[in-house]
């Protein structure tokens, strides 16, 4: 019998494809001419990924063979694969170990599952406090947590920001902001970061999103809001191109792109809750964290190539936290990459990480977690391991920690 997860997979079959040496620039048009998912642009000696439909594979080899492009078939069927992740998840939740009050870090928990779990810390410590950013297009509460010894009331102290599943398909890194509240709230083992930092913690950023891709169509990535078309039949917007810097520059105007950037700068709820919460903060906010999958890279700004100021201390601070993640990750694991979005991943536009830098937040990065099977060229790379999810949380959360003393140590309010 057919999941509904595998829905769309088996009414047409879905190829995927590496590229070699085709321009960023092609890509981008190739893209909005065929509509095609782009999972990864291509950088020197890293060839690009794409997401082909079927029923256009003929044509989109037509295309890229005309301008001399050398690409690869990885993946004739993204159906089995999709079955086999489903088939781990499912066996591996049977075993689920839940401990009372916790949530455990061998599945990957659902939006109503993740909710009832904040609500239930709230209710037993006194540092921690469930704050609603808004509501989806579809109606899901957008929640997140506050993490205070002091209520936020003190003003002397820095906050750090964390947030997952802007996309909604990186599920992966859900158990990296949910581990982090474990640590900071149940398991915690480094007081001096609960004591001196208030926190900010949104795991579910896209629940509309989220939810789709478990029910429907595992590689969802945008939101589910309509309007953008007259006829309704595209629907969402890729959330992090609809981030108020640069907007529109490299992205898609179409609605039916994976990467359509929507009708204008926070035209979605989702963006707006983002925003909300940083500008509340900016004052005090000094670490924004974007946590994505795939790559094992973390990126800083700006999209267009251009460093920020304090492009150097952002790089340095990015470095450490590499290694700090490096040090204690799986041996199979390939060791972390760390640069400018823009020289060593692709030029972006209306990214969340560089609408937080470009308001004065001084550190903001994208944390791309490492695939699947370290395939990271590969279709699957997105996928979940069982075995992982821990310890995707445990060795994240090792380098959050070192940002965060960088914080304490550099914060603006200690410089004065």
């Amino acid at each position: 019998m057919t999941t509904p997860l595998c829905e769309q997979y088996t009414k047409e079959m879905m190829n995927k494809f590496k590229l070699r040496r085709l321009s960023n620039h092609r890509v981008y048009a190739l893209e909005n001419e065929l509509l095609l998912d782009v999972w990864s642009y291509a950088a020197p000696s890293i060839p690009g990924l794409v997401l082909v439909p079927g029923p256009i594979r003929e044509r989109f080899e037509a295309e890229v063979a005309a301008i001399g492009v050398q690409y690869e078939l990885q993946v004739e069927n993204v159906k089995e694969i999709v079955e086999l992740e489903e088939k781990l998840l499912t066996i591996a939740a049977f075993r689920s170990s839940n401990r009372p009050g916790r949530l455990s870090f061998d599945k990957i928990h659902r939006y109503t599952e993740v909710n009832a779990y904040l609500d239930d810390l709230a209710e037993k410590y006194d540092t921690v406090t469930v704050v609603s950013a808004g509501r989806s297009f579809e109606g899901r509460d957008i929640r997140y947590l506050k993490i205070s010894t002091t209520n936020f009331q003190d003003t002397n102290k820095p906050v750090i920001m964390l947030q997952s599943l802007l996309h909604a398909r990186e599920w992966v890194t859900l158990p990296v902001t949910l581990y982090a509240i474990e640590k900071l709230v149940i398991d915690i083992t480094d007081r001096d970061l609960v004591d001196n930092i208030d926190w900010i913690i949104l795991p579910i950023v896209n629940p509309d999103g989220y939810e789709f891709s478990h029910e429907h169509i595992r590689f969802w990535r945008k939101t589910r809001s309509t309007g953008h078309t007259i006829t309704n039949l595209c629907v969402g917007v890729d959330l992090n191109r609809n981030f108020g810097y640069n907007f529109g520059l490299w992205s898609s105007d179409i609605a039916c792109s994976e990467a359509y950037h929507g009708k204008g700068p926070f035209s979605e709820p989702e963006s707006q809750a983002v925003r909300n919460i940083v500008l509340e903060h900016i004052s005090r906010m000094e670490l924004f964290l974007d946590i994505h999958s795939y790559g094992s890279i973390i990126l800083y700004g700006y999209g267009d190539g251009i460093l920020p100021p304090n492009g150097l201390t952002i790089n340095l601070v990015g470095v450490r936290m590499a290694q700090a993640i490096d040090a204690v990750k799986w041996p199979s694991k390939p060791n972390y990459r760390v640069g400018n979005i823009g020289l060593t991943f692709a030029n972006v536009s209306g990214t969340a990480m560089d609408y937080v830098q470009g308001i004065g937040v001084p550190l903001s990065y994208i944390h791309e977690m490492p695939a699947h099977n370290n395939e990271n060229n590969s279709l699957t790379g997105t996928l979940v391991d069982p075995e992982y999810i821990e310890q995707a949380g445990y060795e994240t959360w090792e380098g959050i920690k070192v940002g965060a003393r960088w914080v304490l140590q550099n914060a603006r309010r200690r410089k004065h």
